[in-house]
């Protein structure tokens, strides 16, 4: 398997700092249409689970097999921050889809935006923990002592935890064959609208600070320009649908900032 050299995994880095931005601004113009805003404009689509699975089982196939390409083996630091990047996908691959509820769909457009956006992740997520890691990581193993990786590492699996159970709450808020929509109430929906998408932010950013790459900071700002857009959209509707008074002071992703 070829490898990217430094230049050009610099140049993707920038590319696609760029590109986040450009989608972040979009998205406050055009609803993706899965979930909530499903609309037919989207063309043809498959039933949720399978088309999560065909979504985000890329970043974890690709990231596996580049890594049992590579002679890389179990180097320290990168490992860890690889096996914690694998134990997300691991689940939202192949867990969370077998847990989904009711029959609802996805269009396929969606689905493979989503499957080029995690292949292009996991690559560049590689080679800034193996390929063109941190100078930094040639501490081996301390690196893993450093007290900001310990705290990045915590804060990834407080955002990892506050996702699950944001998920869970989701899905529990209709009995079998209610189609209705219902305002969240539990858990970090008691802060924000969308307590599932400040899960994965905080945990991604989380893995950024534990790991120093400018890899892990890129996959951050896209998980905050592509969730943060509809995070905001998800506080307008419900608020159209409940009522300010219902809503209350529950900002759209970050607790009492936004």
């Amino acid at each position: 398997m070829t490898f990217l050299n430094s230049d050009q995994f610099n140049s993707a880095i920038w590319i696609m700092t760029a590109l986040a931005l450009v989608v972040f601004v979009v998205l406050f113009f055009v609803k993706a249409g899965y979930g909530i805003f499903r609309s037919k404009q989207w063309g043809l689509s498959i039933p949720n689970r399978v088309a999560w699975v065909l979504m985000e089982a890329p970043a974890f196939c690709i990231f596996v097999a580049m890594w049992f390409a590579s002679d890389c083996g179990f180097s320290m630091p990168g490992a860890v921050f690889g096996m914690l990047f694998l134990l997300h996908y691991f689940q939202r691959s192949f867990i969370f889809p077998l847990l989904i509820k009711g029959k609802s769909r996805m269009p396929i457009a969606i689905m493979l935006m989503g499957m080029v956006f995690n292949t292009v992740n996991a690559v560049l997520l590689f080679h800034g923990f193996f390929i063109h890691a941190p100078q930094a990581y040639a501490q081996g193993a301390a690196f893993l002592y450093r007290p900001m990786t310990i705290i990045g590492i915590a804060v990834f699996f407080l955002g990892m935890g506050i996702n699950l159970h944001s998920d869970h709450v989701i899905r529990h808020l209709r009995k079998p064959g209610d189609t209705r929509h219902y305002l969240p109430q539990k858990g970090m929906y008691k802060y924000v609208t969308s307590g599932n998408y400040f899960g994965e932010v905080l945990e991604w950013t989380g893995l950024a600070i534990a790991s120093c790459s400018p890899a892990a900071w890129l996959f951050v700002w896209w998980t905050f320009a592509n969730l943060a857009p509809r995070a905001v959209a998800i506080n307008k509707q419900y608020r159209a649908e409940f009522g300010n008074t219902a809503v209350g002071r529950r900002k759209s992703i970050i607790p009492f900032l936004f």
